[in-house]
């Protein structure tokens, strides 16, 4: 069962329509609530179709000339070659900017002052709308000073006329892309269609004039700028070759052939040096090998000197003859002849003098070593003082590189420059747009505005958007229970029927007898359950009967509570028709109106008592002596007669008397009904909870905030617990048909009602 604050929640949350569920998830409840705001919607409808009539009738007819113009994006435009973001592919937004170009206030100056657009009283004036016309006559009136102003014209009057008719131009001005392309549509709308085509081809022909004047002056502007960077770069390229020639003097940098003239003799040093220390290398080998031969002391070995030596040939020779002489003698004559002595002492003498011979060639090997040496000395020296001279102009070469790299870059500029300069120079002489008319503008054959069948189906789509919003607003704010299902789902207790709105006139005048002990109906309203017993309300009434039967389990006479939420739901009427029906049906009925503070059944029905509850509660007067009886029905009926008020009757229908009163009551009845008072401003039916076996409750169709329902019901688990059901009253069976949902029992009541008609 649900809780008070979630019966709000779901009041504000889900139940904001009749419906009780998020109308744009469910087809049938939108459905009901179209059936429910159709009249709402059909008269926003009426009155936004009204406003466009009365529109298109007083609106003065425009028409619109359209011109074609396309943007050519070549890219051959010195000012672009110039630009640094000229290689930036930039055509979205170039378009765009050629758009706010044609709405711009320098091009319809331009087409104000070709035309003479400020001195043409047609162009000047209002649209001819009557909203327009009258606003302007009213401007007219309260411009005082217009009236005693003087009739030459001022400059600042001039100016002022100028900008009034910038702005009328711009105003009828539209000016949009063609898709994706670079194709630009001018749109210009005037009351007059000469005019529309005569401003729109200006503002073309202004646009491509402008774009020629720019192009002109841009390119005169880079001509200047280009002739004052080229003498600035030729001075700068002159600066830096002279930097450089310096340098080369100052640090001993000469060139020749392209290399410096310190790196070439360094080369020729290192050849040279490579051939010096060779020819050491062979002398001292030469001086070797002979200085070895003669160590040895070796006769027979063969030096290139030696050979080429004639001295040493003819020892050699004279030497070889002695000792082959000297053999022959000792074979002959033995090794001590005298001959062959002295042949041995002649070959010693000549030994003697072939190795001094040797050690004069070798005197000459030392030589070539020692001189060989001191060339090696010296070509190391000058080596080593080259490659000193070669770092050093090696860092000076680091600086002269950057001060070329410079005089370089000074110089392929001004050559740069000076192309763009020639190139700049042409294009002054003959500038070309990049921008030409594809379609010129033609006077339109008919009125563009108002376009009749937009405005009339804006107007009906407006009509049904506020009629729909406040049809949503209606629903939104209706939050009263209208079926049975809301009963069940909000509040969680059984739906036991609906009480039709009755008429007094369509009730016939009910009569009570003369005795004063009897009831006596002030209304027949009161009875109506007794003249139409197959009616709704009577069904209405034998389910709530049923319902409490089978709720209440405990044997004898049932106390049933009759309750609403707030007054003037017909809670006492209702107690009084079950009463009636009850019994009808043969049951012993008592009904007490147990509300001492505003006794409605008392009122209703015995109006002429002189004493009731109040004395059988204060003065433990008994109850038969205060019942008033129906004669037809035999329904009795303790009144409450309140002659003062009873702050205290809370605690009054909590006594113990009221206890005894019940009780006794149970003795001779079979049903005692209590009409007690509502539940949300006193908290008289919560005091007798205790002592009422089943509780109905009323709530009027319509009128009682779910949320104020929810609140007074549940604020006591015990009223809560033994509520039997819920009948809703005062049910209106047209505005009922608007609510009713597929399967549901309003859906086929107009199939239940052949079983409330009599015959």
């Amino acid at each position: 069962m649900l809780s008070p604050d979630k019966i709000a929640s779901r009041d504000a949350n889900e139940w904001g329509s009749d419906t009780g569920s998020d109308a744009s998830g469910d087809l049938e409840k939108l459905i009901a609530m179209a059936r429910r705001q159709w009249r709402v919607v059909a008269v926003s409808v009426v009155a936004t179709l009204i406003v466009a009539f009365g529109y298109i009738l007083t609106a003065v007819p425009l028409y619109t000339a359209n011109t074609s113009v396309l943007i050519d994006r070549s890219k051959s435009s010195i000012v672009d070659q110039l630009s640094a973001m000229g290689g930036v592919d930039a055509d979205e937004a170039s378009i765009l900017s050629q758009v706010e170009l044609l709405r711009s206030d320098t091009i319809a100056g331009a087409v104000v002052t070709k035309l003479k657009l400020a001195d043409d009283p047609g162009f000047m004036a209002s649209s001819g709308s009557p909203v327009s016309s009258i606003t302007g006559v009213i401007g007219s009136l309260f411009n005082f000073t217009g009236w005693f102003a003087p009739d030459v014209e001022t400059a600042e009057d001039i100016e002022r006329k100028k900008n009034a008719a910038i702005s009328r131009l711009l105003s009828g001005l539209e000016v949009s892309r063609v898709g994706r392309t670079f194709v630009l549509e001018i749109s210009f709308t005037s009351p007059s269609a000469g005019e529309a085509a005569r401003i729109a081809r200006a503002v073309a022909d202004a646009y491509l004039v402008d774009k020629l004047e720019s192009k002109y002056d841009a390119t005169r502007r880079a001509s200047i700028w280009l002739q004052e960077r080229i003498d600035e770069l030729k001075q700068k390229a002159v600066e830096s070759d002279l930097a450089v020639q310096k340098f080369r003097a100052e640090n001993g940098l000469v060139t020749a052939d392209g290399r410096l003239v310190s790196d070439q003799q360094l080369t020729e040093l290192n050849s040279a040096l490579i051939v010096a220390q060779a020819d050491v290398a062979k002398a001292q080998a030469r001086y070797d090998r002979i200085k070895s031969i003669i160590d040895s002391g070796r006769t027979d070995a063969i030096v290139t000197d030696v050979l080429d030596s004639s001295i040493s040939n003819d020892l050699r020779k004279k030497y070889l003859e002695a000792s082959k002489l000297e053999a022959e003698i000792s074979n002959r004559l033995g090794p001590n002849h005298v001959q062959a002595v002295r042949l041995r002492s002649e070959m010693s003498e000549f030994q003697r003098l072939m190795f001094e011979e040797l050690g004069r060639i070798a005197e000459s090997y030392q030589s070539e070593v020692t001189v060989a040496q001191s060339r090696l000395k010296s070509l190391q020296e000058n080596v080593t003082a080259a490659q000193g001279a070669s770092a050093s102009a090696g860092e000076s070469q680091v600086q002269l590189r950057e001060l070329e790299r410079t005089a370089e870059s000074y110089r392929s500029l001004y050559q740069t420059f000076l192309q763009r300069f020639q190139e700049a120079t042409q294009q002054q002489s003959f500038p070309v747009t990049e921008a030409r008319v594809i379609s010129a503008a033609t006077i339109p054959g008919g009125p563009s505005h108002p376009r009749k069948p937009f405005i009339l189906a804006l107007g009906l789509l407006m009509g049904i958007g506020i009629g729909g919003a406040i049809g949503a607003f209606r629903e939104f704010r209706d939050r009263f229970f209208r079926t049975g299902d809301q009963i069940r789902d909000v509040l969680g207790v059984e739906f036991l029927g609906s009480a039709p709105l009755v008429a007094e006139s369509d009730v016939p005048v009910a009569k009570g007898g003369d005795h004063p002990r009897n009831i006596r109906r002030a209304s027949a309203i009161t009875s109506y359950v007794l003249d139409h017993p197959l009616s709704m309300f009577a069904e209405t009434l034998r389910s709530t009967k049923i319902a409490v039967d089978l709720g209440v389990k405990v044997g004898g006479a049932k106390v049933i509570g009759m309750i609403s939420t707030l007054p003037g739901e017909g809670k006492s009427t209702v107690a009084i028709n079950f009463a009636e029906l009850l019994a009808m049906q043969g049951a012993k009925t008592l009904l007490i109106d147990a509300d001492l503070r505003n006794p409605g059944a008392t009122r209703a029905i015995g109006r002429h008592a002189e004493a009731g509850l109040l004395e059988a509660l204060i003065d433990n007067r008994p109850i038969r002596d205060l019942l008033l009886l129906d004669p037809k029905t035999k329904l009795a009926f303790l009144p409450a007669v309140v002659t003062r008020r009873v702050p205290h009757s809370s605690e009054l229908l909590a006594s113990q008397a009221m206890h005894a009163i019940i009780e006794s009551a149970k003795d001779n009845f079979d049903y005692i009904i209590l009409d007690l008072p509502p539940l949300a401003p006193v908290v008289d039916a919560r005091a007798v909870a205790t002592r009422v076996d089943s509780f109905v409750y009323v709530i009027e169709w319509g009128k009682t905030s779910r949320k104020a329902v929810g609140a007074a019901l549940f604020a006591d688990q015990e009223i809560v617990r033994k509520c039997a059901g819920v009948v809703l009253n005062k049910v209106d069976e047209e505005k009922m048909k608007l609510y009713r949902t597929y399967g549901s029992s309003e859906y086929y009541y107009s199939r239940y009602s052949s079983y409330y008609h009599e015959d």
